[in-house]
């Protein structure tokens, strides 16, 4: 089959309703991705203007303390707003503050009109924070609300296709990013440089405005019945409400991350990967430090790296997502994505040239953003409520920073001894990193596949054991 006709034939084995579904999930994420795509690579230019770049690995570690507090009182909005509710609020929330930094960076002395680099500049590590809760919060809940109203069929058909609009909104913002950063550079003065860059946090905050917008409309228009998901955790959740049990209290994800290995091993292999992505990213960000001249350069440089990364991500979550998951299961799939990894890793290692960088940072990003990504959020359907919300945003925020956190320190040790011992121990680590990467993916995926032919339902605690057996599911 072409690759064409493959395309389309994944878009009509997609019932009307579910694709009604898909339609407007598909367009929130593509909103969110636009705003994620250039606050990604902005907050990383604007901390480094500001504070300065050798502050970054201090930043990554501070924020794996300073995002909890935010958590907290994110897992009470969990028991009390139904689930599209949340989402438009964190959306709400991004979207205002967004547009109130964007005025702070213009102000004197405040944002990057003051040209002084100093680490005592709290609104540069304000805004470095700020940004860093937007994949724990903005997409970690996006993806949480999305499993909880598709089923393991619906996410192997549409996730891939879901992903490969968010694709084309991460072009989008690339290529506009970029004009918007080098429009007349040559007669731009360092004021012009920052008001471009307000530009570009405006229409990031505007995105994320618009994602209520289409989640009402989702909610209006597609028929309940279509928005259950797993179904046997449909059942759990409507027992629960009977009973009033809903509320399980600030900790419970936490708690539930420690004490079910299942979760514990989605916490593993996203922290894997982040750390991988760290030590490419510290190449990428120290290369793009020494080819830029002014800011606009070196955020310019970030997201050409970035369009890169959307362009290969939106030919494989269009080609290759569902027809790997289909062909070789979920087990094998996650076990591919370290291997790859390591792959590109030592390629770049033995290389070391910007090109290799290049290359090695956008096949291995591209891969986890259009491949794994999806994957990854599949294994939350057949979990409870506080999986999906509560463990979910402690598994995205502390696996993403105690990896970066660990990544960074790493980078830190190993750069203190120089080129002799550079290669030697980034084989020795990062190859111990995949071989545990590789076998907790095993494990996960095989626990995945069990659940999912055996009806089961993954979060129970014991006193629910007989609430689920009248449910038709089973207490893992």
């Amino acid at each position: 089959m072409s690759l064409g006709k493959r395309f389309f034939s994944s878009i009509l084995s997609v019932e009307p309703q579910e694709r009604l579904k898909l339609m407007f999930l598909s367009i929130c994420y593509f909103f969110i991705i636009i705003g994620y795509t250039i606050t990604r690579d902005l907050h990383d230019a604007v901390f480094a203007s500001i504070v300065g770049s050798e502050y970054q690995p201090i930043a990554r570690i501070f924020s794996l303390f300073v995002l909890i507090v935010p958590l907290i009182f994110y897992a009470k909005l969990v028991d009390i707003l139904r689930r599209y509710q949340l989402l438009v609020v964190i959306s709400l929330f991004y979207g205002i503050s967004g547009l109130i930094f964007a005025y702070f960076l213009g102000v004197p002395g405040i944002g990057m009109i003051n040209t002084e680099q100093s680490a005592y500049r709290i609104f540069g590590w304000l805004f470095y924070f700020f940004i860093e809760g937007y994949t724990p919060f903005v997409v970690s809940v996006f993806w949480a609300f999305a499993n909880s109203i598709s089923d393991q069929d619906a996410a192997k058909k549409n996730y891939g296709l879901m992903v490969a609009g968010s694709k084309v909104g991460g072009l989008i913002a690339t290529v506009f990013s970029m004009i918007v950063l080098n429009w007349n550079t040559t007669h731009m003065s360092h004021a012009d440089h920052v008001f471009n860059h307000q530009i570009l946090l405006v229409v990031a905050s505007i995105m994320s405005l618009m994602v209520p917008i289409f989640i009402f409309m989702l909610m209006k228009r597609v028929p309940g019945r279509y928005l259950h998901g797993y179904e046997a955790v449909y059942k759990v959740e409507k027992e629960r409400q009977k009973k009033g049990k809903t509320d399980t209290g600030v900790w419970s994800g936490l708690a539930m991350l420690m004490n079910y290995p299942y979760v514990l091993g989605m916490f593993g292999i996203l922290f894997f990967y982040e750390l991988f992505n760290t030590v490419l990213g510290y190449q990428r960000i120290r290369i793009a430090v020494a080819q830029s001249t002014s800011v606009s350069g070196m955020s310019t440089f970030l997201f050409k790296t970035t369009f890169m990364i959307h362009l290969i991500g939106l030919i494989i979550s269009l080609f290759g997502t569902r027809w790997l998951i289909e062909k070789f299961g979920e087990k094998i799939c996650l076990m591919m994505v370290p291997a790859i990894s390591f792959i590109l890793l030592l390629y770049f290692m033995t290389s070391y040239t910007p090109y290799a960088f290049i290359l090695a940072y956008v096949v291995t990003k591209a891969v986890h953003l259009a491949f794994s990504y999806p994957l990854k959020e599949s294994l939350y359907i057949p979990t409870v409520k506080e999986i999906k919300f509560k463990s979910k945003s402690w598994i995205d925020t502390f696996g993403q920073k105690f990896a970066r956190a660990t990544g960074a320190t790493f980078n830190g040790v190993v750069a203190q001894y120089g080129a002799s011992v550079f290669f030697s121990a980034h084989y020795i680590f990062l190859g111990a990193v995949a071989c545990l990467w590789i076998i907790v993916a095993y494990f996960l995926g095989k626990r995945y596949e069990k659940a999912i032919t055996n009806n089961e339902v993954i979060g129970l605690d014991f006193e629910e054991q007989l609430s689920s057996e009248v449910s038709g599911a089973e207490i893992k």
